[in-house]
């Protein structure tokens, strides 16, 4: 709700439905910061949950106070208030004694002059904040005050602490949620109570009121839980009722082949993981089983995900369909359409490619072979999605990095075949096992943890700023054994506010200062697709040593000879990133190595890098993220996006509370396929349902 300038009169009896424009005490100012906190009505105004809560509960006399850390709670008379100026510029401090049967103690506030004429002689306060031991006693700093008469929302119980923007309190917040409590009456549950019956769960509204301003500890927990559950609920309904349709309907079923399969594995010039020969069989399975295959196989980086995805387009071919493959880049999609064609040309099928690059004069004979069925595999870029790409028999779908592409670019691909298509989707960004079944249900899973013979174990050093010239002293002596290096870094262009090296000022300095002596390349997302194209070429091929690019090499870039990772501000990356970046080296027998070099010194992003030394795995840093970011954070954009369940409270790594919540999902939709048992359950779904009926 955009905040406006006029003024509003506030209504009487406000409803979930209320704009918070009409509460007291909301004007265009606060209206336009709760506005950034996606807070519109008073609906949203409650479901804004706190983060934490401060136990105030336990109130003390004043002689029991003691210097420390810990905030401590006090009831006290108001002896004396005053303000004087203070010595750094435009600031003010609020000075005060209180004191109550035990004793006397100093309170001082910080920049707050309207205490003054807020706080008189003889009132009497709740405070709570940290004591210090000054030249005038035992001294509260800046406390949370609350005058007795006015009940406690801010002290002497336990207190919520919430998401918070400039300019925008909780106490400010609390203010305008406490009066609102009874409105939780007014909201539909969408938990239908056979469901909370069941599972000891409390009413919507009560676990509203317990959340916001608890009794104890133990109804806060509970209220928990309960919100959590519901989130999960909604979600496992979603995903449980779309894989439901989704094998309900009618979907292209392509055979399995033993001797085919055989023939394909004999002919390739190395051994499958027993890792691949599971995920291949799973999914040829599936390809075979009715209802179209919607699979997600995840591989840690260099795993071998796409010779099984080529697996599975051999099969389709042998049953008479066509496999259209779409990679986000196109670097990618010119580097799956090698692979393809050297594994699949043994076999007499064809591999095409099309993306945005492709001549006017290439792309008709491309579109008029796929057309007419006589070319099996297709290979491209988002050129696929174009109206004008008609694939005669489409049977499979492979989209790699799924998580590039959003929904609505899937479901076009899919729906270039009048029967629905087995689709597989990969990605080299493993997803927490436990966030993969929540978030997407939908989806069968497939997962190659073995790397193949041959990969070598990438040696990853986090380097501070001081050692920068260390770093470049290796990546030359690399160079001197023959070896060939990458530096990433996180910009294009260099920013003023940003302190990040970016990709054209580094390339420079190490062209013209650092490495004057070795050939060094530019790479970067801006550059047109065939110059892109050509500068990639001349690394891979060995006639650059140094090539600085950013991000744009994050996923599929294939250059063995290259040992050396340099990442440049590598606390500005996400771990997934980070690993991706690290798996463009040790793709040969040759030592290969990572340096994180830092940009700035700070702990979280510390921790993060040194997570990343620390672990080889992409499935176990996937795991540090969701702990270290929380399940909110890790969610893809595209999620957010489609408008699917938020999930704020629930804890995705709790397999218990998944375990529940998915039995209780799947026993409501065996009874209420339809969900039209309990309408608010229906009305909820409503604003869901549609983002899975388009996948």
């Amino acid at each position: 709700m955009p905040a406006t300038s006029e003024p509003t009169t506030p209504v009487a009896v406000p409803t979930p439905e209320t704009l918070v424009t009409l509460l007291p005490g909301v004007g265009p100012r606060q209206a336009a910061r709760l506005e950034k906190l996606g807070i519109a009505t008073v609906r949203d105004l409650l479901f804004h949950l706190p983060r934490r809560w401060e136990d105030t509960r336990e109130v003390h006399p004043l002689r029991d106070l003691r210097p420390g850390p810990e905030p401590q709670t006090v009831r006290a008379r108001v002896a004396t208030i005053s303000m004087r100026p203070a010595q750094r510029r435009r600031m003010f401090l609020v000075e005060a004694t209180v004191e109550d049967d035990t004793g006397r103690a100093s309170v001082i506030w910080f920049n707050q002059p309207f205490l003054v004429k807020e706080i008189k002689r003889g009132d009497e306060l709740l405070l709570s904040g940290k004591v210090e031991l000054g030249n005038r006693g035992l001294t509260l700093k800046n406390p949370t005050r609350e005058h007795v008469r006015d009940g406690q929302r801010h002290v002497g119980r336990l207190v919520p602490v919430y998401p918070e923007t400039e300019g925008l309190t909780s106490r400010f917040l609390r203010e305008r949620i406490e009066p609102l409590l009874p409105v939780t009456q007014a909201i539909d549950d969408p938990l239908p109570p056979r469901v909370r019956a069941a599972e000891n769960l409390l009413p919507l509204g009560e676990a509203l009121r317990q959340v916001h301003f608890p009794d104890d500890p133990e109804l806060r927990d509970r209220a928990l839980e309960r919100i959590a559950f519901e989130e999960l609920f909604l979600l496992q309904i979603a995903v449980q009722r779309a894989k439901r349709r989704r094998l309900a309907g009618a979907g292209v079923v392509i055979p399995f082949d033993a001797e085919v399969a055989k023939a394909f594995t004999a002919s390739l010039p190395f051994r499958l993981t027993d890792a691949q020969r599971i995920a291949a069989y799973q999914i040829l399975q599936d390809m075979a089983a009715d209802g179209p295959m919607n699979r997600l196989l995840q591989g840690d980086v260099g795993s071998g995900k796409t010779v099984v995805a080529t697996m599975a387009a051999h099969m389709a071919h042998a049953a008479g369909y066509q496999t259209a493959f779409m990679a986000p880049t196109e670097i990618l999609a010119r580097q799956h359409h090698t692979t393809l064609t050297r594994l699949l040309e043994p076999h007499g099928i064809s591999v095409r490619l099309l993306s945005g690059s492709t001549t006017q004069r290439a792309r008709r004979e491309v579109l008029d072979g796929i057309a007419a069925g006589h070319d099996t595999v297709l290979v491209g870029t988002h050129a696929l999605i174009e109206d004008d790409v008609v694939l005669a028999q489409l049977g499979l779908v492979v989209v790699d990095e799924q998580h590039r592409f959003g929904i609505l670019q899937r479901q076009r691909l899919r729906a270039k075949s009048t029967v629905m298509p087995n689709f597989l989707a990969m990605t080299a960004t493993p997803i927490p096992r436990s966030l993969a079944l929540t978030m997407y249900g939908d989806v069968d899973l497939s997962e190659i943890r073995e790397l193949p013979p041959g990969r070598q174990p990438v040696q990853t050093t986090v380097v501070a700023p001081y050692g920068r010239d260390d770093a470049y002293a290796f990546v030359r002596q690399q160079v001197v054994e023959g070896r060939q290096a990458f530096v990433i870094c996180p910009l294009i262009e260099e920013s003023d506010k940003l302190e990040v090296r970016s990709a054209v000022q580094e390339y420079e300095r190490l062209r013209d200062e650092v490495f004057p002596d070795l050939r060094v390349e530019l790479l970067h997302g801006r550059m047109p697709g065939k110059e892109k194209d050509e500068r990639m070429q001349r690394f891979a091929t060995g006639q650059a040593d140094v090539l600085v690019s950013t991000s744009v090499v994050e996923v599929g870039v294939d250059v063995p000879n290259a040992t050396v990772m340099m990442i440049e501000g590598a606390e500005r990356f996400g771990l997934a990133q980070l690993h991706q970046f690290r798996g463009r080296v040790g793709r040969r027998e040759h030592a290969s190595f990572c340096l994180l070099l830092q940009g700035s010194a700070d702990d979280e992003g510390s921790a993060r890098l040194r997570a990343v030394a620390e672990t080889r795995s992409g499935f176990d840093l996937a795991e540090i993220d969701l702990h270290l970011r929380g399940p909110g954070d890790v969610l893809s954009a595209e999620m957010r996006q489609s408008g699917l369940p938020n999930v704020a409270v629930g804890d995705l790594l709790d397999q218990a509370m998944i375990g529940r919540v998915s039995d209780a999902a799947s026993q409501w939709l065996d009874m209420d396929p339809d969900l039209a048992g309990h309408p608010p359950l229906t009305v909820r779904m409503g604003r869901y349902a549609s983002v899975y009926d388009l996948d």
